[in-house]
């Protein structure tokens, strides 16, 4: 198979299930982002960190491919199955977020994206799951059920800022609080 196939040259491209559509369409800017979430993901899971973060991390990628097949399909083939991601999945992110925590300070200030390399990359790539998140509620907001893929997102920004403390912890840095 070739990986170019020049039907994107003129600005559109095919959505999960035949329908083109532009390249700035709604649905491909919020599937676009989560791509880029998904890289972003990669790019932490590459890094010098516990493998027990690597683990988890390579998990939500998984999802995050679930959801992007979930977001661009165009709703057209009914027997087309697709993956899902369920509210089992948000609450293993919570239950991940629970563990990380357990054994960090209850926050008292905000603190500034920054200490450590790996540390400043999880904030980074909890923007970028941010924009993610506000395009898939774009697209709720435009009459899709998009509630689980919202919560998972909101959820694994969460993480993503709780993965940041934690690593600073496991670096033994102390946290930049905003004063």
């Amino acid at each position: 198979m070739k990986i170019y196939t020049k039907k994107g040259d003129k600005g559109k491209t095919q959505l999960l299930g035949g329908t083109m559509v532009d390249k700035f369409n709604h649905k491909i800017e919020a599937y676009g982002n989560i791509d880029e979430l998904n890289s972003f993901i990669g790019h932490l899971h590459d890094q010098n960190i516990d493998k027990n973060h690597k683990k988890f991390l390579i998990y939500v990628q998984i999802q995050l491919l679930n959801l992007g097949s979930i977001v661009s399909f165009d709703g057209t083939k009914k027997n087309l199955e697709l993956p899902q991601v369920l509210m089992s999945d948000v609450e293993k992110i919570e239950n991940e977020i629970d563990k990380l925590e357990k054994d960090l300070l209850p926050l008292s200030a905000f603190i500034l994206p920054s200490g450590h390399p790996v540390s400043s990359l999880c904030h980074i790539t909890r923007t970028v799951c941010r924009r993610a998140e506000r395009g898939v509620t774009l697209l709720s907001s435009k009459g899709e059920n998009q509630e689980i893929a919202i919560q998972f997102l909101n959820r694994l920004s969460d993480y993503l800022f709780v993965l940041s403390r934690k690593i600073l912890q496991e670096n033994n840095i102390s946290e930049t609080y905003w004063k």
